[in-house]
């Protein structure tokens, strides 16, 4: 299978570069008062649409690869108190909101969610609908892990109304599952996958990845065909950020077992060209949807976000986040909760907002951020909407690109062409006032 052709090698395919889930991103979150959260709660129009995520930072073994905020634990009493907290701090949100706001989006990650177990996600469930107001409409999404998923869990999920569930497929070769310390075998997905349709959850996200250790484009291609014969409606292809100096668990993988930048460049590939071969459309920079799927068609029309969970169809202005290290989202800044769960804890538990971190917005950021969200979107941006003086900043860089072949610039229009969607970030960078300030360090952009 041939890859595509692809703009010179004069673009940096190992520049380190943000994945601009949020702008500015959280490395540039500073110190932050409750009181100012609150504030910006209190400030939410009546009727407003809702999103909710909720963490959950427990897992029973640790896959060397994650970067995700979690830690191992069986220990029942302390999952139970977090369980208890995240249903207090929900209700501490809850009574800060001035008027009801319509639930349409919720979302469980981890972490692995099912670590609470099926009799508590009930509850917190019930929980959260007490307090909140649902849309009929509302997509409740939560993130599995095949390994652990049992039949309790399913039930709970099923009652409690989720309708999307995300699996963490990531390669189907045991060789490289056990380079990776994740070890699942192709029959184990499969039959998470039927326990879910079988319960009512029919539509399924598939989660793979590249540039793990020992990987090959055969190894890529085959999991995208195993995604595909699963019959996901959606899958992400995430390249694997090595970052073992903020994920100590990644010291166990070798770093002379990792494909080079040019390698995970031809594993992006050919991913890409397998998914869209059996009939998936190309969404943003990593997501793939089946034509019909709501993605898919929030893409067409110009309507597909980005939020801290990666592309969505949420359109909420309000993002609630409950559980450590969740970070809300409004119209004028960002707020983190306490990483540290026993900090989050015992906040919660005295009544406090667990609030550690955030940033409050200028009008300038705002006007970034939205050019980053369609750049990572549409692959396709207005610039004659852009004030001047934000324009003059990023059009140095966008020249660069130009010239490099990543990006196209016609009169007005900024476009990306389908040869250089892996190069997303780089573009979206462009328009970044922060990049290259402090000390936050990122991944490898490809």
């Amino acid at each position: 299978m041939d890859t595509l052709a692809r703009p010179t090698p004069t673009v940096s395919l190992t520049a380190n570069l943000p994945r601009y889930t949020s702008y500015p991103t959280a490395p540039h979150f500073g110190p932050m008062e409750e009181a100012l959260y609150r504030e910006w709660l209190a400030a939410m129009p009546a009727g407003s649409a809702l999103s909710l995520y909720v963490h959950i930072p427990f897992c029973h073994e640790l896959c060397w690869y994650c970067g995700c905020h979690t830690s191992v634990t069986r220990n029942d009493a302390r999952i139970a108190r977090y369980a208890a907290a995240l249903e207090t701090e929900a209700g501490t949100l809850a009574r800060a909101l001035p008027a009801d706001g319509l639930v349409q989006h919720l979302h469980l990650g981890g972490g692995t969610p099912s670590a609470l177990g099926g009799a508590r996600l009930t509850k917190l469930m019930g929980r959260l609908r007490a307090l909140f107001p649902f849309s009929p409409q509302a997509e409740l999404s939560v993130e599995l892990d095949p390994r652990t998923l049992t039949q309790e869990v399913v039930d709970a999920l099923a009652t409690s109304g989720f309708n999307r569930a995300s699996l963490g497929l990531q390669d189907a070769n045991a060789e490289v599952q056990e380079r990776m310390g994740r070890v699942q075998p192709a029959e184990m997905v499969a039959a998470a996958v039927t326990r879910l349709r079988s319960a009512g959850i029919s539509r399924i996200n598939l989660d793979m990845m590249y540039g793990l250790p020992g990987q090959s484009c055969e190894h890529v291609r085959a999991t995208a065909a195993l995604a595909a014969e699963l019959g996901a409606d959606r899958v992400a292809v995430f390249g694997y950020a090595h970052v073992p100096w903020m994920k100590p668990s990644q010291k166990a993988i070798r770093m002379e077992e990792l494909p080079g930048a040019e390698a995970r460049l031809e594993q992006a590939d050919v991913a890409a060209q397998a998914l869209r071969a059996a009939g998936f459309v190309s969404i943003g920079l990593d997501h793939f949807a089946r034509p019909n799927d709501s993605m898919a068609r929030a893409s067409r029309d110009g309507r597909l976000r980005r939020n801290f969970q990666g592309y969505t169809t949420d359109q909420a202005e309000y993002l609630l986040g409950i559980g450590a290290s969740s970070i809300g989202a409004t119209p004028r800044g960002y707020a983190q909760n306490i990483p540290d769960e026993r900090g989050y804890v015992a906040a919660v538990e005295a009544g406090r907002l667990s609030i550690a971190r955030g940033l409050t917005l200028t009008e300038e950021d705002i006007t970034r951020r939205a050019a980053i969200e369609r750049v990572m979107c549409d692959l396709a941006l207005d610039l004659d909407a852009l004030p001047p003086e934000v324009l003059a900043t990023a059009r140095p860089a966008l020249e660069v690109l130009e010239a490099q072949g990543v990006v196209r610039l016609s009169g007005a229009w900024l476009t990306v062409p389908e040869e250089s969607r892996p190069f997303l970030r780089h573009v979206a960078a462009c328009f970044d006032a922060y990049l290259g300030q402090g000390k936050g360090r990122h991944s490898a952009a490809v």
